[in-house]
C-alpha cells in the first residue's frame, strides 16, 4: 500500500468534506447574489480548462473578474479559492495517481502548502481593500512576466528526477509552504512551483501531481477561513465551481493538442491590463485616503 499517497488523498477528501459542510451551513446567512450567471459558468470552464493544461487558473480568473468589476476587489482572493476548489479536487483524482513522482515528496509538499494556506487565509481575510489591490496588482504583474518568460524559453527546462533528497527536499517543502500562503492572496501556485522544481532538477511532468495535489488540499482549507469572514462572492464562486469541473474534464480527456504559446501570449496581455487596472485602483484609493487625512487635519 502506498501510504503517503493514501495520506494525501485521505486528507484531500476530508478537507473537501469539511468544505462542503461549511458551505452548506452558511447558505442561509450569506448576504449577496446567490445564483451564478451564464458568463460565470463560462469563465469557470475556460480558466479550469487552462488549469488542466498546466497554465494555471488564478491569474486569468483574477484578470477577468477585474475587467468585469464584479465582484469587488477585496472579495476576489476568497472567490478564487472557494470557486476553483471543486475543479482542483477533480484534477487531484485525475493527475495525482497518473504521473510518476516520489510519494514522500508529494506528501510533504502538499501538506506544507496546506498549512501555509490556512495561516495565509487567516491574514488575508482581515486585509483592507487597498492592501489586497496592491498585492494582487503586483501578483498579476509577476504572473504576466512568468508567462512571457515561458514563451521566450527563459525558464529552466528541468531534469529527469522524480524525487528530491537532502537539502533539496527540505527546500522544496519550505518554498511550497510560502506558495500555499500566497495562494490566498491570489498568487497562483502552478508556475512558481514548476519553476522551483525544474531548478532542482525535477522532471517537469512530475510537477503536475505536486501542483494539483497542493491546490486540491490547500484550497478547501483556505476556504474555511473565507467562509468565516464572508470575504467571497457566493454566486460567482458557484459559477466558477460548476463551469470549472467541465473545463477540467475537457482539458484532461478531450483536448490532445493546443497552441499553448499563443494562449500564453493572449493571457500575458489580459493579465497585464488587469494588473495596471488593479494598481491604478490602489493608487486612487491611496490618494483619496491621503486627501481625507489632510482634510481632517485642517478641521
Amino acid at each position: 500500500m502506498n501510504i503517503p499517497l493514501v495520506i494525501v488523498l485521505g486528507a484531500t477528501a476530508l478537507a473537501n468534506l469539511a468544505f462542503l459542510v461549511a458551505w452548506w451551513r452558511i447558505r442561509g446567512i450569506y448576504r449577496g447574489r446567490r445564483r451564478p450567471t451564464a458568463t460565470e459558468l463560462a469563465i469557470g470552464c475556460g480558466v479550469s480548462f487552462l488549469d488542466a493544461l498546466g497554465i494555471g487558473s488564478f491569474a486569468p480568473t483574477t484578470a477577468i473578474l477585474k475587467l468585469r468589476s464584479d465582484p469587488p476587489d477585496e472579495l476576489i482572493p476568497g472567490t478564487l479559492n472557494v470557486g476553483l476548489n471543486a475543479p482542483a479536487a477533480v484534477e487531484v483524482l485525475i493527475f495525482v495517481t497518473a504521473v510518476a513522482v516520489s510519494p514522500l515528496l508529494l506528501t510533504g509538499m502538499v501538506l506544507s502548502a496546506a498549512v501555509g494556506a490556512w495561516l495565509g487565509a487567516g491574514v488575508v481575510s482581515h486585509l483592507s481593500r487597498r492592501t489586497i489591490q496592491l498585492c494582487m496588482g503586483v501578483a498579476l504583474l509577476i504572473a504576466s512576466g512568468v508567462f512571457a518568460a515561458s514563451n521566450l524559453k527563459l525558464l529552466p527546462g528541468g531534469g529527469t528526477a522524480i524525487a528530491l533528497l537532502g537539502w533539496k527536499f527540505a527546500f522544496a517543502i519550505a518554498i511550497n509552504f510560502v506558495l500555499g500562503a500566497l495562494m490566498t492572496v491570489g498568487i497562483g501556485l502552478y508556475a512558481p512551483c514548476m519553476i522551483m522544481l525544474a531548478l532542482l532538477g525535477m522532471n517537469p511532468l512530475s510537477a503536475f501531481p505536486i501542483m494539483m495535489g497542493s491546490c486540491g488540499l490547500l484550497q478547501p482549507i483556505a476556504s474555511l477561513q473565507f467562509f468565516r469572514s464572508g470575504r467571497f462572492a457566493y454566486g460567482t464562486a458557484i459559477g466558477l465551481a460548476i463551469g470549472g469541473i467541465g473545463g477540467v474534464l475537457i482539458g484532461a480527456f478531450l483536448v490532445k493538442q493546443l497552441p499553448l504559446e499563443a494562449l500564453r501570449w493572449l493571457i500575458v496581455g489580459v493579465v497585464l491590463y488587469a494588473s495596471t487596472s488593479m494598481l491604478r485602483s490602489y493608487a486612487v484609493g491611496r490618494d483619496r485616503h491621503a486627501a481625507a487625512r489632510l482634510d481632517e487635519g485642517k478641521e
